[in-house]
């Protein structure tokens, strides 16, 4: 039997080590915040302009706040402009 990859998201891990609260992240996404909290809760998956969009806000690569079940569990690094 197929195994099937399932890719969710980590904005809930990065929001918890930035200690950034999922209204703040609402009100500058200009999204409700139950929409937030669905990301947050990987009931749905934001459109890859919302999160890439989220991950300029965190300043963090984008590639961070996607987490596959084949991949291990990492910790989050900000992501400098230069």
């Amino acid at each position: 039997m197929p195994t099937i990859s399932v890719t969710m998201n980590r904005i809930k891990v990065v929001l918890k080590e930035k200690g950034i609260k999922q209204i703040w992240l609402a009100d500058k996404l200009g999204k409700s915040y139950n929409m937030v909290n669905g990301y947050v809760q990987n009931r749905q998956q934001p459109r890859l302009e919302i999160l890439f969009e989220i991950a300029k806000l965190l300043n963090i690569d984008p590639k961070e706040l996607i987490q596959s079940d084949h991949e291990p569990k990492r910790k989050t690094t900000t992501h400098h402009k230069t």
